[in-house]
């Protein structure tokens, strides 16, 4: 069997995810990568036979998404010509995590997709919904179609969602507390992190910075450039995760119960669903960083709620359910038949 694994590469959850699950696929048959975007900093073992130029998102440096610098960034005739060139046909299944090319080369040709993804599982309808009438919605829907879909959610909303798939890296971390909290919230500046967290002087800050190439200090707060390494050390020691509403370091850092607090893109739906599932489990959650925050912030530093979770791996039991019909050549029954407790 020949499988096609395309992943988004804007941010590093996508990516983080198919460090798990491309193994596995390689045990069970002939697996070939696909990676469209350039937002994402971690580096694969693994060939990457596709690299497209695909559809990103920009971040900012006040908080959201980058519109203007989005559609700048955008070559529609670039991406249509990806689209209907990319072989799906030569495959026996695409395997795809909210990657645009493969999504859309397959609804084309009518190729078998499944679609895996943490924003499946954002647009179950029981999973918490941020607003009524959101254009965003229909972004989920449409910017990587697929008629089977899977999802990944901090909790389960139905038996199409399964719990996060945890890297090994954290998985088997030995989780302590050294005194410090760590920072990652990609949509800030520097100069903003560094004018609210020095508010808090007794406390060590150690901040993961999309926009910095060298090491800074300014006094109580450390400011790196991203390394996966550097910062599955630092989240594992530390006292504390303050970070975006994003999917995949949330669920890390609940793994490693640490005490966590989220702060949503601006102009990112998903993260603000994501905010709302996490608000309901009790993680505190911040509409913005500036000053009014503060008082916000001290009582989060001055808790000692720890969030509760139960993420077991059921990674390859994943893939058995959903990856089975294709192996014998048969239709993908309901997906109400594959639960994964």
């Amino acid at each position: 069997m020949k499988i096609l694994y395309a992943i988004q590469g804007t941010g590093n959850g996508h990516a983080s995810r198919a460090l798990e699950i491309v193994p596995y696929l390689q045990k069970r048959a002939e697996v070939d990568i696909l990676v469209s975007g350039y937002q994402s900093e971690l580096t694969f073992p693994f060939e990457i036979k596709y690299k497209l130029y695909g559809l990103s998102f920009i971040f900012g440096k006040k908080g959201g998404v980058d519109i203007w610098e989005t559609l700048k960034k955008t070559k529609f005739r670039n991406l249509w010509k990806e689209v209907k060139n990319l072989p799906v046909l030569e495959y026996d299944l695409v395997i795809n995590d909210f990657e645009p090319v493969s999504a859309w080369a397959c609804k084309l040709r009518n190729a078998p997709i499944i679609s895996l993804s943490h924003q499946n599982a954002v647009a179950d309808e029981n999973a918490p919904k941020y607003g009524k009438f959101k254009i965003e919605k229909l972004l989920l829907k449409y910017y990587a179609p697929a008629k089977n879909k899977f999802g990944f959610h901090f909790k389960t909303y139905s038996s199409a969602t399964f719990s996060p798939i945890i890297r090994r890296e954290i998985r088997y971390k030995n989780s302590t507390r050294k005194g410090h909290y760590t920072v990652y919230l990609p949509a800030y500046g520097d100069k903003k992190l560094i004018k609210i967290l020095s508010q808090f002087k007794k406390v060590k800050w150690e901040v993961f910075s999309k926009h910095t190439s060298q090491f800074q200090l300014h006094n109580n707060i450390t400011i790196r450039p991203i390394n996966a390494k550097e910062f599955i050390k630092s989240i594992a020691a530390s006292n504390g995760v303050l970070c975006g509403a994003g999917f995949e370091t949330p669920a890390e850092a609940l793994f490693l119960r640490k005490k966590l607090m989220v702060i949503p893109m601006k102009n990112q739906y998903e993260q603000q669903c994501n905010a709302l599932a996490l608000k309901e489990m009790g993680v505190p959650v911040l509409k913005k960083l500036n000053k009014k925050q503060l008082p916000k912030i001290e009582k989060w530093l001055k808790s000692d709620t720890i969030i509760k979770v139960n993420y077991p791996d059921v990674t390859e039991d994943i893939l058995d359910a959903i990856t089975v019909p294709y192996y014998n050549k048969t239709q993908l029954p309901s997906i109400l038949e594959y639960t994964v407790n």
